[in-house]
Formats: C-alpha cells, structure tokens, sequence
C-alpha cells in the first residue's frame, strides 16, 4: 500500500479549456512533482467521445481522470470512495452545482474529510448557502469578496484564503524584438491591440464588449484599434459573436477572433503583443486570464466585483490599469441561486476609460505593467500557492485522518418521528 496522500478531485476536466479546469490542472499537477500524492479525478463540464479512465502520460498511475457528465453524481461518489479508498476528497467550482454532494456529505465525511476550493459566489450574502458551506472540513477561498462570504455566512467552517497563481515560467514579458516581429507580421504594428480571452456566456458581457468596442472606435478612429477575442464565436450559452460585428460593420479587421485551443507559450504571446486585457464581466469568480495578462506586463481594464477587484490595484494606492465600479446591481436568481447580484459596468465610463488608456500612450502603459507584473510575482506566486495548497493537505490528513483512522468528526444520525 502506498504511504502518499490519496486525493479525490471533482470539478471540471484538468484538461478542459475553461479556468476551473486549468486551475486544477496546474495544482494537481504541482502537487504530484512533490512526489507525497496520488490523483484520482472526475473530470466534468465537457462532452466526452468515451467515458473510458484516462490516465497523463507523465504520471500514470498516480493520476487517474475519470471522465463524467456534469460532475458526477452520488452513485459514483460512492464507487469512488469504495474503490480507491482516497484520504481527502478536493472539490472546486461554484456552490450551485454540488447540491447533491452535500446531500450525502455525512456519509462522505465518515470516511474522508471534505476540501472545497469555493471560486464563485457574489453578494448580497448567501445565506441560503449557509448548509452547504457547513458540510465541509475546510473551505479554500478564491478571493477576498469569497472568503468575506463564508467568514460571515459561516462562520464556524474553517476557511482560508488562497487566490489563483500563474505560472510565471510561461506568463512573462517576452523580448522586445520577438513581441514586435510577431505584431507585424499579424499587421499590428501601429494599432492598439486589446484582448480578451474569456467564455463566450451572457455573464461574461461578450456581446457588450463588441457594442462599446465599436463606441470607442468612433471615438478614436475606425482604424487606430483592434479587439482580439479568444473564444468560442457561437457557444450554445453565449452570442453569435460574428453576426454581431457584421451589424456594427467591424467587418474590415476591427475584431479578430482565435477560435482554436492555444498552448501556454501562444497565449503568453498575445497577452505581450496586446496593449491591454479587458474583463467586464458580472459576478466574476475570480478572472485568470487578467492576472496572467498582469504576469506578462499588460495592463488590465476590468468591473470591479469578485476577483478582479484583488488585481487591478493593491488597495494602498496602486493600479495596474483601471478598474470601473459597477453602476448598476440587479437582483437575480434562480432555483437553486434564490438572489444574487449581477453587477455592470456603464458604458460611458467604459469607453472613456477606454480612451484613457489609449491616449496615455505605450510607455504610461508599459510602466503600469510593468508594476503589475511586480505585484503578481509578489502576491500570486506559483510556488507559493502550492506551498499552501500542500501545507493545508498535509494538515487536513494529519488532524482529520481518513477511513479506519478518521478523527475530529463525528457522523450525525438522521431520525424519523
């Protein structure tokens, strides 16, 4: 039997485009160069050709993805723990999608204890979530507005903060001379190049963003900028994003879209050849792609909600681009989300900030980058959000135990009347 920690991950694919997925890959991944772990995964969120285990060809046994439809259910909860006995059960994304984990959390905890990376979640206070948060042993928090959720919504859950990192061995200022060769021989050369690498979903504002985009062209020139969206150009949840800049007539290189799956040294060139990452989404959870940007130098225009109000400025004073507050916070919800704030960002103020940093030009530009890239090396370092994702697992398993050894937890019984 095998002395390392056995972790049970569920939450989108590790290999799955979207941030959940990327973020689980790299911490999964990092965590197994310790050589202290073994992975077992249900990976979810995506279409699958076959439903077959796979297994990375750099780890092999010590990582096994299952693949599964939405993110599993109990059935194959239980299977799992039955099966491959894990130590700790690590689970990730927004609340609203693991109801029906936390419906079975005490015969889960019985055996493992239960980590949940808690990424999404908005004001006003979730209080319907007040159960859910309390089915867990520990609660990772995304962001600052998250773990200020959970401290108040729960406050006897343990719970601590720790924010999304990159990679700064791929996210970094490239030299000079690669970045220009590259921006002329795309015709790039004289534009102001802004990027947005996002999910094509009604959350994100994609559509919106191409409606002020045009708003700022008019401002500036037809001819003096160009929007490149990394996405998904008709996803089933989102907007057809190419009829949209054929009604505005952005038809004539104003928008360009990257349609295919890139690697990380392909991203990294277009958050370098770009003056400028924007992020206006609602409700963002957290918002890698602008700290990734902030990583390579670029500056970041972003809504000031979830955490993307942690990026733009480090709250004493310095900003590494602008960040718009929201103007408006209309009440929402759903069956399973009673309320929740969706907050937006105004046009004018977008498309002034816009012009702001279009006409302070590329050296103001480079030097708030330049300070965001200091910022993010200080704060959302990637050794060291492993250091605490692997001090908190190796915690978890020495004051929790699992199995036959399962400590600090004792199971509630469920009586009828």
């Amino acid at each position: 039997m095998s002395d390392k920690i056995k972790i049970f991950t569920i939450g989108d694919h590790p290999f799955s485009p979207s941030g959940v997925g990327n973020q689980t890959r790299y911490i999964m991944d990092s965590l197994l160069k310790t050589g202290k772990y073994q992975i077992v995964s249900f990976g979810g969120a995506i279409q699958h050709p076959n439903h077959e285990p796979q297994k990375t060809e750099e780890w092999g046994e010590d990582w096994v993805i299952w693949p599964v439809d939405g993110y599993g259910n109990q059935e194959m909860v239980r299977a799992m723990i039955r099966q491959q006995k894990p130590d700790i059960l690590w689970f990730m994304t927004d609340p609203r999608f693991y109801g029906w984990l936390w419906q079975i959390e005490n015969e889960i905890r019985a055996q493992i204890p239960m980590v949940y990376y808690h990424v999404w979640d908005n004001y006003p206070y979730p209080h319907f979530n007040q159960p859910f948060y309390e089915s867990n042993d520990h609660i990772a928090c995304i962001s600052k507005l998250t773990y200020d959720i959970v401290q108040t919504v729960a406050p006897t859950i343990k719970s601590s903060y720790i924010p999304h990192a990159v990679d700064e061995e791929f996210f970094k200022p490239l030299p000079l001379d690669q970045v220009a060769h590259f921006r002329k021989e795309k015709n790039l050369e004289d534009k102001f190049v802004c990027f947005w690498n996002n999910r094509n979903a009604r959350r994100k504002q994609s559509g919106t963003l191409l409606w002020w985009f045009k708003e700022f062209l008019d401002r500036v020139g037809k001819d003096k900028a160009v929007l490149i969206m990394h996405t998904d150009v008709k996803d089933q949840h989102g907007q057809d994003l190419e009829a949209i800049i054929h009604q505005l007539g952005l038809t004539d290189g104003q928008v360009l879209f990257s349609r295919d799956k890139i690697g990380l040294p392909d991203l990294a060139m277009c958050y370098n050849l770009s003056d400028l990452t924007i992020n206006i989404a609602d409700a963002e959870g957290f918002g890698l792609a602008t700290l990734e940007s902030l990583s390579c130098g670029t500056p970041i225009l972003v809504n000031m909600t979830g955490g993307l109000q942690d990026q733009v400025t480090d709250g004493e004073g310095n900003w590494f681009g602008i960040g718009l507050e929201p103007s408006s916070k209309a009440v929402i919800g759903s069956q399973n989300v009673p309320y929740i704030y969706e907050d937006r960002v105004n046009k004018e103020e977008f498309v002034d900030a816009m012009v702001k940093l279009y006409e302070m030009g590329p050296t103001a530009r480079a030097e708030l980058g330049a300070a965001g890239q200091k910022f993010v090396q200080k704060n959302f370092g990637f050794s060291e959000f492993i250091q605490r994702w692997d001090d908190l697992l190796t915690e978890i398993h020495e004051t929790c135990g699992s199995h036959e050894d399962r400590i600090n937890y004792k199971s509630y019984d469920v009586r009828t009347y």
